[in-house]
């Protein structure tokens, strides 16, 4: 693959990295607890690395070529992003655990923050609309070789943008709860409001 092929995917991935979503949302929440921020960032990268593994097996075109397996991915996922954000709402994480005993555990983070990204149906159909786009039938790495790496690249971006995203609302919010407490919320409305439009969308399908 040529370097060029390389730096026009990542010119585009890089933008959908920077983008608030679901992934930040999850993320400055983590934030906000201490410790918290590698394990969620983790359980991320390793959501992204299953959608770009299913993808470069083939298996990623099969699912989506299966209209029911689609809609049990999206209904699957808007479900645990719905419950997860009505969660924030009603608890919003806050700076600090020490005074929560029942915060999450560093392997909780890393669950759930698989779960965000593994099961969000928009995660995958990007990387399954994206990475063959930059795939050269004729390079002489394999197809799945050259997903495999632009997947990489793009994780690679989602880990140095996410930890900026983590660490700097611990930083500045650490030491103000109220407004800890209003983006926790913002957060977790983000998460419903993004399983609502997945759901919705099913419906209207």
């Amino acid at each position: 693959m040529m370097l060029g092929t390389f730096a026009a995917f990542w010119a585009v991935s890089i933008l959908f990295v920077i983008t608030p979503g679901v992934d930040w949302a999850y993320t400055i929440a983590a934030g906000m607890r201490d410790r918290a921020v590698p394990p969620a960032v983790g359980g991320l990268l390793l959501g992204h690395l299953a959608a770009t593994l299913i993808v470069a097996a083939g298996v990623g075109a099969l699912i989506a070529s299966m209209p029911i397996a689609m809609t049990i991915l999206t209904v699957a996922g808007s479900a645990y992003l719905l419950w997860l954000g009505i969660g924030m709402l009603m608890n919003p994480p806050m700076p600090g655990t020490a005074e929560q005993a029942d915060a999450p555990s560093a392997w909780g983070w890393l669950v759930k923050g698989v779960c965000v990204s593994g099961l969000n149906p928009k995660v995958f159909l990007l990387f399954l609309a994206l990475l063959p786009q930059f795939v050269n039938p004729s390079a002489a790495w394999s197809v799945p070789a050259q997903i495999l790496a632009l997947g990489l690249i793009h994780i690679f971006s989602c880990g140095v943008v996410y930890l900026m995203v983590g660490y700097g609302s611990h930083a500045v919010l650490r030491t103000r709860p109220q407004a800890a407490k209003v983006v926790g919320r913002i957060s977790g409305a983000a998460m419903v409001a993004i399983a609502a439009f997945l759901l919705l969308g099913q419906f209207k399908g």
